[in-house]
C-alpha cells in the first residue's frame, strides 16, 4: 500500500468513527471516559444527527449511578453495555436519514431527543426530533427537550391546569422547575415559585407571580394554599405538603420518588380528596412542536446555568448531581453551538 493509499485508509477509518463519552461502570463521574467509537448508522426509520449541543438532567445521574437498580436495565446488566453513551436531549444538524423518513432531510437544524447525545453524532427518529426554533441557539435548544417535556406532561396532561388555578413549583430554578413556572403561566395559572435566595430574581424573570425564598420561609407552614404543587425536590413529607394544598388540591411529586412513595400515594387516594398523581413522560413530535410554538410566542425561554465542552462531561454531570443547578447544564459538542 502506498503512502497516499495509507493516508486515505486512515481518513476513511477516522470518518467512520466519532468522539464520544462512554460509561464503563456504575458509580460517579470517574466511570465516564472520552474515546473514539464507531459512528452510529440509522436504520430505515432512523435519523443521524451531527450533535452541536446536548444537555444533562437528573435522569442521567440516575443512569450513571445505576441506582435504583431497575435503571441498569436501560444501560446494561450487570455492567454498562459496550460503548454506552449517556445523554438524551440534543440539538444539531441532520447528517443522514433512513429510507422511511419523510419529514426531515440532511441539513435540517433540529432539536429533541436521541440515543447517546454526549457524542459527535447521535440517533433519533421523526418522533423524537423536530425543527429547531430559529430564535434559539443550538445550546439553548438542547436545553429544552427532556425537562420541558416533563413539565409540559405534568402540568398540561397529568394535572390539566386551567386558567386561574394557583400553582406552586417547588424547585423553581431547577431543570424541570424553570419550565414548570413558564408552562404553568402559559396555561393561565397564577404561579408561585420556591427557590433559594440566589435564584429569586431569575425565577421572577421567568414569570412567577410570587417567589418564596425557602431559606426565609417554609411554604408548608404558611397560610396560602394551592390547587396544584409541582414538587421537583421532594424535601417535604406529604403530610407537610397537604397543609399547603386546597381541599381538593393535587401534588405532582417528582423528587426522590420510590416504589414505597407510589404505593403510599395510592393508599392515601382512598381516604382524602387531596391527591398525589403520577405520570409518564414520553417524547413525541407533536409535543416537541408545541414547545417550539411556545418559544416562538415568547412564552418559553431556556435558562442555561453552565456550559461544558464534550471532554468536560464528567465535570458537568458531577455538577448536575450536586442538585444546585440554576437552570440547565449544557454540553457544547460543536464550538459554535452557543452562537448559532
Amino acid at each position: 500500500m502506498t503512502f497516499t493509499e495509507t493516508g486515505r485508509a486512515r481518513l476513511a477509518e477516522h470518518a467512520a468513527t466519532m468522539e464520544a463519552i462512554v460509561q464503563t461502570a456504575y458509580g460517579d463521574a470517574a466511570a465516564l471516559t472520552v474515546t473514539r467509537i464507531a459512528k452510529p448508522v440509522p436504520d430505515a426509520d432512523g435519523v443521524l444527527v451531527r450533535v452541536h449541543a446536548a444537555s444533562l438532567h437528573a435522569g442521567d445521574v440516575v443512569l450513571l449511578r445505576g441506582n435504583p437498580y431497575p435503571a441498569r436495565f436501560l444501560v446494561g446488566w450487570p455492567k454498562p453495555r459496550r460503548n454506552f453513551v449517556p445523554g438524551l436531549s440534543l440539538a444539531g444538524v441532520v447528517e443522514s436519514v433512513g429510507a422511511n423518513v419523510t419529514s426531515l432531510k440532511p441539513g435540517d437544524e433540529v432539536f429533541g431527543e436521541g440515543k447517546g447525545a454526549c457524542a459527535q453524532y447521535a440517533l433519533g427518529t421523526e418522533q423524537t426530533l423536530v425543527a429547531k426554533p430559529a430564535r434559539l441557539t443550538f445550546a439553548q435548544a438542547a436545553a429544552l427537550p427532556t425537562s420541558a417535556l416533563t413539565a409540559q406532561h405534568a402540568l398540561r396532561d397529568a394535572a390539566k391546569v386551567t386558567p386561574g388555578q394557583r400553582v406552586l413549583v417547588n424547585g423553581a430554578s431547577g431543570g424541570v422547575g424553570l419550565y414548570g413556572v413558564q408552562i404553568a403561566k402559559a396555561l393561565g395559572a397564577s404561579v408561585t415559585g420556591v427557590c433559594s435566595s440566589a435564584n429569586v430574581d431569575m425565577v421572577r424573570r421567568l414569570g412567577a407571580d410570587r417567589v418564596i425564598d425557602y431559606t426565609k420561609e417554609d411554604f408548608t407552614t404558611g397560610t396560602d394554599t394551592y390547587d396544584l404543587i409541582l414538587d421537583t425536590v421532594g424535601n417535604h413529607s406529604f403530610s407537610g405538603i397537604r397543609r399547603a394544598l386546597a381541599p381538593t388540591g393535587l401534588v405532582l411529586p417528582m423528587g426522590k420518588v420510590s416504589v414505597a412513595s407510589i404505593l403510599a400515594g395510592l393508599v392515601r387516594s382512598l381516604f382524602t380528596a387531596q391527591k398525589d398523581i403520577r405520570f409518564v413522560s414520553t417524547t413525541n413530535r407533536d409535543d416537541l412542536h408545541s414547545l417550539a410554538e411556545l418559544v416562538d410566542a415568547g412564552k418559553l425561554t431556556p435558562a442555561i446555568d453552565r456550559t461544558y465542552l464534550l471532554h468536560e462531561t464528567p465535570d458537568a454531570i458531577t455538577y448536575v448531581a450536586s442538585r444546585h443547578t440554576r437552570g440547565k447544564v449544557v454540553i457544547v459538542v460543536k464550538p459554535d453551538a452557543q452562537g448559532a
